[in-house]
């Protein structure tokens, strides 16, 4: 009953995961996707600006998690656009086009966190275009390790974006995800916290017995999720250190678990889409 099957990001040589997928687990992913997603970014489909090549989403039956990212966020737009051409360039003109047709709308936009860096913020740099994206929502993921490795915080990330091309540092939402449990994301809110859904949880193990640390400790990251049903994925021992920071009382309003990720573990492989992509550079 097979309907997809999707592969995790790593690098050259490594043994990725293969997801396979049944269209009731694909459906619960999108339909957990749409209800996480739609609180930061409403209800309504709004125009989107992806920024990578429309490249990667060539082949539909193999789904590399970079694809599944790009998809899996593409419905929330109405119109799409790309940022980047097959070569990973900015496409200016088509941006320009893009943005003059929807000028004072909301443009919600979608990358992984290294790219966006290397080619659209150093790119838009580099060639002076500075479009106005002052009513733009970004959310992105799949990992740190080469921009902290470049001494570029968070809070950085978001003012350098805000500089080159007036997105609010408020409407940048980084998010902590895995192909393994596609659809339950856990988003990053307006105070800079991870945070988990109804549809999922978030377990902190000490490295040595794998008892359950304490709220405010760091541990390996356990992460579970209720969706999938045509493959063992409900229980996920990462190889990311991170820690709960509380649950219910996050300035931000929401409820449940919030927590912050660290980085990898010391000598594990590299794994997210961001990173493993980042490992070329």
């Amino acid at each position: 009953e097979v309907v997809k099957t999707m592969t995790s990001s790593g690098t050259t040589g490594q043994l990725v995961s293969r997801i396979f997928l049944d269209r009731e687990t694909s459906s619960a992913q999108q339909k957990c996707l749409t209800k996480i997603v739609s609180y930061f970014i409403g209800n309504k489909r709004i125009n989107m600006l992806i920024l990578d090549s429309s490249a990667v989403i060539k082949n539909r039956n193999m789904f590399s998690a970079r694809g599944a990212g790009i998809l899996g966020f593409s419905m929330f737009g109405s119109k799409r656009q790309y940022a980047l051409d097959e070569d990973m360039e900015l496409d200016i003109e088509g941006m320009k086009t893009f943005l003059e047709a929807h000028k004072g709308e909301t443009i919600f936009m979608f990358g992984f966190t290294f790219m966006v860096w290397q080619h659209f913020y150093k790119k838009l740099l580099e060639t002076g275009f500075q479009p106005d994206l002052s009513k733009g929502v970004l959310i992105h993921g799949g990992g740190w390790k080469k921009l902290v490795n470049e001494k570029v915080s968070p809070e950085e990330y978001k003012v350098r974006l805000n500089e080159v091309c007036g997105i609010l540092p408020e409407n940048v939402h980084d998010y902590y995800g895995m192909v393994e449990q596609t659809g339950c994301v856990y988003m990053e809110c307006k105070c800079g916290h991870l945070h988990a859904s109804t549809f999922s949880d978030v377990l902190i193990r000490r490295p040595y017995d794998f008892s359950l640390a304490e709220v405010g400790e760091k541990g390996l990251v356990e992460v579970v999720s209720m969706l999938p049903g045509s493959y063992p994925g409900h229980v996920l021992l990462t190889e990311d250190e991170g820690m709960i920071l509380g649950e219910d009382d996050c300035p931000c309003g929401l409820k449940g678990k919030y927590f912050k990720i660290e980085g990898r573990i010391k000598n594990a492989e590299i794994r997210g889409c961001s990173d493993t992509y980042a490992a070329k550079f």
